[in-house]
């Protein structure tokens, strides 16, 4: 038997002769790789000297440019192919920023390189046909084993295609703002278009509710009918116009600390008349005075007079709404308002938020547009705010907002919140109100409300320049001003009387259609007194009015005492 032997460890020939093909492999392996990524053609490679001269120029470039290598090798620059506007504007931009003069030219580009900075930026290079396309370009500094610069590598994209991208969304965008301007025109326009004819319907219906002789019972019954119908077109443009205003972010809100309590006794103030109409109890909490929340004062009001208001008017005869605070663990405050309805289903509660949908209400007695629901919940998220509800068949509902709680503003020097008091005195001398308007029945309405002060008298002007007119003839203690007149704007006419000595003490009053919360913002910065929105509010007019009559006294009775002196 051959005697056995331990096999030898160290490596034969041939072992040797395999790992020199292994090392024979990579270095093919990475020189192929080399030449893959020289040879791309879906980048540039550009290598320069430290000088800045282009020493490297691949394939990609070749196809990119339009050059071939031999054409830019040891002749041009990288600057040369770029946009030279763009490369000034950059060596600025540099100088600016590094607090270091840069000089145009591949200095721009390569200043930050030098200084171990990678560099990427957009440019347009410049094709050998004079071409232009975008594109994106990294630069980085080369260095040798001693870390002594010895050139630059430029390696780029073509930004064609996203810019292209890039360029389509911007139109798009551009068209869309375009879309929602003109949205908002429109409804603006609307809302004039159609608040006009309902101001004749519901100014006239209030002077005959409240007019002589006395109307009989039967009168009565449809002049309430006429006026029901009418604020609730109103509500519905109002509410039409809300939402349209929100989808097209274009509603302005003022959120800061808010005085819940104020809040709820100025909603319990509004709803308690149509509760007791139909005999609904209600229970509203007493809050500490310093119980506040981060809202918009009026936008807050809104939702809790219309939670309240679907409270009564969907709850049973007789029956209950009761308003809850409770403060949340995390810093919120949660105001429920409870009525004994008749209860939604689980199906019904999760369709509540959607626009125009009165959940099988709409042949009920109870009018409705389906859409005072989603303004409320918009608003309350525009607020911080969230809005739920949870519901019972046969039991009721309890429909929540919830608000971050605010700390109590500290002590301000505020204007009173407190109601002009009237000045009426019949026993005064006649004081002269101008109205310019070019809607005759508009006219009409305030010349019979005006005819119910004694000591006012109405001058009528169709258009804005007989208004200016009459204002400089008749010097009237204010002026009433439609927005949209024919000729001169009632804005342009304000601003005119404005500049006229003349006339620059009367204030004027806006009595517009108009009633966009923009177009109220817009006209008070213009310079109005204040800014009346029809249907007009009787009531409102001549708190307005009076408001003005006083300043208008105050002006004369300082401009005597200053001829005196």
């Amino acid at each position: 038997m051959p005697e056995q032997r331990p096999a030898d460890p160290t490596p034969s020939a041939g072992n040797h002769e395999l790992s020199e093909d292994g090392r024979r492999s990579a270095l093919l392996k990475a020189g192929a790789l080399q030449n893959a990524i020289l040879n791309s053609a879906n980048f540039s490679i550009i290598a320069t000297d430290e000088l800045g001269i282009i020493q490297i120029f691949n394939v990609g470039a070749e196809h990119m440019l339009g050059y071939r290598a031999d054409e830019v090798i040891d002749r041009v620059s990288p600057s040369d192919l770029h946009d030279p506007m763009e490369v000034t504007a950059r060596a600025v931009a540099l100088s600016t920023e590094l607090d270091t003069l840069i000089a145009p030219g591949f200095e721009a580009l390569a200043f930050k390189a030098s200084r171990g900075i990678e560099d990427i930026y957009e440019l347009t290079y410049i094709r050998k046909d004079g071409s232009r396309f975008p594109a994106i370009v990294s630069i980085t500094a080369l260095r040798d084993d001693d870390a002594g610069l010895i050139g630059y590598l430029l390696i780029g994209t073509d930004n064609s295609a996203r810019k292209l991208v890039e360029r389509q969304l911007n139109e798009a965008v551009a068209a869309a703002e375009k879309a929602n301007l003109a949205k908002s025109d429109f409804l603006s326009s609307m809302s004039h278009e159609l608040r006009t004819p309902l101001n004749a319907i519901l100014g006239f219906a209030q002077l005959v509710e409240s007019g002589t002789p006395v109307l009989t019972a039967t009168q009565k019954r449809s002049m309430d009918q006429i006026l029901k119908a009418g604020w609730y077109l109103l509500d519905l443009i109002n509410e039409i116009l809300d939402l349209a205003l929100i989808e097209s972010g274009k509603l302005s809100l003022s959120v800061e600390p808010v005085s819940l309590q104020e809040v709820l006794t100025e909603c319990r103030s509004i709803v308690e008349a149509q509760a007791r109409q139909r005999s609904i109890g209600m229970a509203f909490p007493r809050l500490p005075a310093h119980s506040y929340v981060k809202a918009d004062r009026t936008r807050l009001k809104q939702v809790l007079i219309n939670l309240l208001f679907n409270a009564i008017k969907y709850n049973k005869p007789a029956g209950h709404v009761s308003v809850e605070c409770t403060e949340r663990t995390s810093g919120t405050l949660r105001i429920s308002v409870r009525d004994t309805g008749a209860g939604l289903s689980s199906e019904q509660v999760s369709q509540l938020f959607q626009p125009f949908n009165r959940l099988g209400q709409e042949g009920g007695k109870e009018e409705g547009t389906g859409i005072g629901l989603v303004v409320t919940q918009r608003l309350v998220g525009l607020m911080g705010g969230e809005i739920g509800a949870d519901s019972v068949v046969g039991v009721g509902s309890v429909f929540w907002i919830e608000m971050a709680l605010a700390t109590a503003p500290g002590m301000s020097l505020e204007m009173s919140d407190e109601p002009v008091p009237s000045t009426a005195d019949n026993s005064a001398p006649i004081q002269t109100v101008l109205y310019v308007e070019d809607n005759p029945a508009n006219l009409e309405l305030v010349e019979q409300i005006i005819a119910r002060r004694g000591n006012l008298r109405l001058l009528g002007a169709a258009d804005a320049s007989l208004g200016i007119e009459f204002a400089r003839v008749y010097r009237p203690e204010v002026i009433l001003m439609d927005i949209n007149l024919p000729g001169i704007s009632g804005t342009e006419a304000m601003k005119v009387l404005r500049g006229d000595a003349a006339t620059a003490h009367i204030p004027v009053i806006a009595l517009s259609a108009n009633a966009v919360p923009r177009d109220i913002e817009r006209g008070l910065q213009d310079g109005f007194f204040n800014y009346i929105t029809k249907p007009i509010k009787v009531s409102q007019l001549m708190d307005a009015i009076d408001a003005a009559l006083l300043v208008s006294r105050q002006r004369q009775l300082g401009d005597s005492l200053q001829d005196n002196t």
